[in-house]
């Protein structure tokens, strides 16, 4: 059996814009797939600097970002707020 890491930190209230979800569906992909690989440090394409600020962020209580790519290469971003009050899914032009 395959255990899974704990989560790094709490995603809070999780929501999406309309524009992800739309994104979302029309890919076939759920949004909790990218929920859970972002709340266990698969930042996926963050460069080498924006990972070291998410770690940081673990440790300071500071916002958190990931940016995943859905089938059609459409990007979307997941970020979860500094009091992890909340994590939202949305597209960059929606930010």
């Amino acid at each position: 059996m395959i255990q899974k890491s704990k989560p790094l930190f709490q995603l809070g209230r999780t929501v999406a814009t309309h524009g992800a979800l739309d994104a979302l569906q029309k890919n076939n992909q759920s949004p909790l797939e990218f929920f859970e690989r972002h709340k266990h440090g698969d930042w996926s394409e963050l460069c080498s600097e924006d990972r070291q600020t998410n770690e940081q962020a673990l440790k300071d209580g500071d916002r958190i970002f990931s940016v995943y790519h859905l089938k059609d290469n459409t990007k979307i971003w997941v970020i979860t707020e500094a009091d992890r009050s909340a994590t939202t899914i949305l597209l960059p032009e929606e930010y």
